[in-house]
């Protein structure tokens, strides 16, 4: 045995697959892909909501509504939730603090007080925000409102 004749074992080696390589490979004219068309193509990749050619469903449904990425998002209060919170805890006094420490609105909450209800408490209420008819109702009241 010497090195020029040096070879593996049998079976141990194949040749691979040369693909595309004429009719006379026995891998020609289709390359073992089928038929013609775009799967056989390289670099194929099928869109996400492909369905063979028809009009996808979410291009054959209308289109509605539209979300504001700059909307702000308000933890409410009514004046009548005010009235009975303010009854409750016998408090005069109505802050953010006081709201989150007895579990009304979270810490991260802008709270904005709206006029359902009727309010027969004299109040000082601060908050983010308020409604005109809120507003009216506290001051009416002989309350005061602090916008934060």
């Amino acid at each position: 045995m010497e090195l020029h004749n040096l070879q593996p074992a049998k079976g141990a080696t194949k040749q691979r697959k040369r693909i595309a390589r004429g009719t006379g490979s026995g891998r020609g004219g289709t390359s073992t892909k089928g038929h013609k068309g775009a799967k056989s193509r390289a670099g194929y990749k099928r869109k996400r909501a492909f369905e063979g050619g028809q009009m996808p469903l979410q291009m054959r449904l209308p289109k509605i509504g539209f979300k504001n990425p700059n909307r702000k998002e308000f933890a409410t209060l009514n004046l009548d939730q005010l009235q009975s919170f303010a009854e409750k805890y016998n408090v005069s006094e109505i802050t953010c603090e006081v709201l989150v420490a007895n579990g009304v609105a979270s810490k991260n909450d802008q709270v904005k007080i709206l006029g359902r209800g009727k309010l027969e408490k004299k109040l000082k209420v601060s908050a983010h925000a308020f409604s005109a008819t809120a507003k009216e109702a506290i001051e009416a009241n002989g309350g005061s409102v602090e916008v934060l």
